[in-house]
Formats: C-alpha cells, structure tokens, sequence
C-alpha cells in the first residue's frame, strides 16, 4: 500500500508539528500543501527541508486543478486537512477571509478528492481516508456547571471564525452520507506548544512578556479553555487516522480546563524563573486587562471520553508538563520569535489591542 498522505496546511502550528513527528517516525512520505498566508512558517520546517520524505508545496485548497494534479501524481492513501483561518479575533475584523478558506476552500477540496476517490479500485477506496481537522468552538460556550462537550453536542457557533468551521464539518458529513467519501473529524480543544504563532494566547503572553510590553487580558479574565498540548493532538490524529471507525467525529480534549487569568499568572512564574526580569520584578506586573472582545465565549471544555475508550487514545502531557516544555522552547527559539512577530504581525497587534485602549507597540 502506497504510505504516502497529503496534509494541507502543514506549515502551520499545528499542522507543521503533525508533519515534523509523522516524517521523524517512519510513516512514510508527505506532501504538504500550504498557502503560506502570514501564519504559515516554512521554518517550521527546517528540520525536515532536505528529508525525501517531505515534499512541499506552495498552493491552496480552492486551486481544484492543482489538487487534482498532485492527488493523480502522488497517489495519496490519505487526506489530512488542517487548512484554516483560525483565530477568533482576525475573524470579526474581517469574515470574508474565514469564509473563503474554511467553507468554500474546504468545499473545493472535498470535490477534488470525491474525484479522486471515485477513480480508485474498491480496494484502494476501503483504504482511503478523508481526516478534517476541526475545533470545540463549533459547539459554543459552555456555562460554569455544564457538562463538556461530547461528538453529540449541538453545534452553536458563535464567533464567524466557529461558524466558519461547523459549515466545513457539516460538509465533510454530507460527502461521507452523500457520497460514501469515507470521512473522519476530529474537533480539538485549544493547542499549545512549539511554533505556535504569538497572536494566541500563550505565545502572545511569552512574547510580550520578553519584550517589555503589556500582557493583554480580555475582560476580567475568567473565560475558561481546555488546554491540549499539541504534540499530544498530533498523536491523537495519528491514532484516529489509523483506527477511527468512517464517518465517526471524536473529540480530543487535553483535560486541562484553566481560566485565562490562571494560565498567563503561570506563565509568569515560569518565566520569573527561567528568565527573570532585569529589575527583579514578576512579570505578573505587566498583566493589563482590556475591553473584552465581541461575543466572547466563557468556557470550553471537551469531554474525551470516545476516543479514549473507542482508540485508546490519552494525552501524555499534564498542563504543567506542557507549559513548561512550551516555554523553554520559545526561550531557546527566539530567532523564530523574532522573525515570524515582523511587519505584519506587529500591525495586526497594534490595530487589534488599540481599539481595547491598550497600546501594544
């Protein structure tokens, strides 16, 4: 059987750290299709640039001929998609981009691969495998004492970012019912870890700490996540790649539920530690609370109970584990910091945080 799998979006975070662990571990070759918008980082590649393993290319998921091209080339035995605009914020300053890409992109693909799949032999057709990466924001907020979200939850999105990704889950389910497209989605918590880019966030915090600059705080802070680290997502994805009954979703949580106050307070501590400041001061000190942001959701968190007892599938990392991996890596990695937080990012930051009252730059 021909090993070789296409993942879009694989240069970026979660995307990159998917493709970095699946060449580094044997499991055979990957092309990698990515548009190379401003999140979308080819040195997060670096390790792997000369491996034959990995093939990279410079395209997007609406270009149907290219898809086409590279699934009659190199004959994939699997789909992993990633590709998204995925940040809440970006998403109401501007929803035209997020619709492009995850709905109407996700549809382009979807139809580039129904063709390719129809053409294949009944045997090659059982093989293949259609993995959408989604997120919990598809579900909407949680209130304080609500159950977390199970595959069963309605779907409520709330943000044109989540609203984005519940029509392109709702269309990989149509083209597993429709078509027969043997389909699987995963719907994951909020990531953390190495090359995440510092719009989000932990990132944000690390960065800005570093750089002397405010740590924003939307509102009073309490909103809650599930944090996942993400190499712990990757092999979640590994293991439902391999095993996932078709046409099933499963969700993938770290179990971590922290509200966003505590997680930057720990990111504090870590890094009074591990990086302390010139004056002596905690970096706590540069903790600002901002205008919180339009429809902001209060709580996420995920109930990973399938895919534990279906796949066998638990995270390794405890939050505490993962946060202090994530920062030193960012402390041993500032030349990265440095050139992906350039030109447009810093434009981005300071238009978003202004109109919150805090300047950032």
């Amino acid at each position: 059987m021909n090993k070789t799998i296409i993942v879009t979006g694989g240069a970026g975070f979660i995307g990159a750290n998917f493709v970095l662990a699946w060449v580094k571990q044997g499991l055979g070759k990957v092309v990698n299709l990515d548009k190379l918008t401003y999140a979308g980082n080819l040195e997060n590649l670096l390790e792997i640039e000369h491996n034959p393993q990995h093939f990279f290319v410079h395209g997007d998921i609406g270009d149907q001929a290219l898809l086409a091209e590279l699934l009659a080339e190199h004959k994939p035995y699997a789909i992993v998609n990633f590709a998204a605009e995925s940040h809440v914020d970006r998403s109401i300053h501007g929803p035209e981009d997020f619709i492009q890409t995850n709905v109407v992109g996700t549809f382009h693909l979807l139809e580039a691969v129904r063709a390719y799949w129809t053409s294949l032999s009944e045997a090659h057709r059982k093989q293949f495998r259609f993995l959408h990466v989604s997120t919990d924001e598809v579900y909407g907020s949680l209130g304080k004492n609500d159950a977390a979200f199970t595959e069963n939850h309605t779907y409520a999105p709330n943000s044109p970012y989540s609203a984005s990704k519940a029509a392109s889950d709702h269309l990989v389910r149509a083209y597993h019912h429709t078509y027969g497209l043997p389909t699987l989605t995963t719907n994951c918590s909020n990531n953390y870890g190495p090359h995440h880019f510092p719009e989000k966030l932990i990132p944000l915090v690390i960065h800005n700490a570093l750089s002397e600059l405010p740590l924003p705080i939307y509102g009073t802070g309490h909103q809650i996540r599930d944090w996942l680290y993400v190499e712990d997502h990757c092999a979640a994805i590994r293991r439902v790649l391999e095993a996932g009954n078709v046409g099933e979703v499963y969700n993938i949580g770290g179990w971590n539920e922290k509200p966003n106050i505590e997680v930057v307070k720990t990111l504090c501590r870590i890094l009074d530690i591990k990086k302390p400041r010139a004056d002596g001061k905690s970096y706590a000190d540069q903790i600002a609370f901002v205008e919180d942001r339009l429809g902001h959701d209060q709580r996420y968190a995920i109930d990973a109970t399938k895919i534990a007892k279906e796949l066998g599938w638990k995270p390794k990392e405890t939050f505490e584990s993962g946060i202090e991996k994530t920062v030193s890596w960012y402390l041993e990695h500032q030349d990265w910091v440095a050139n992906v937080t350039s030109g447009d990012y810093r434009h981005w930051v300071a238009k978003n945080y202004a109109e919150r009252g805090e300047e950032m730059a």
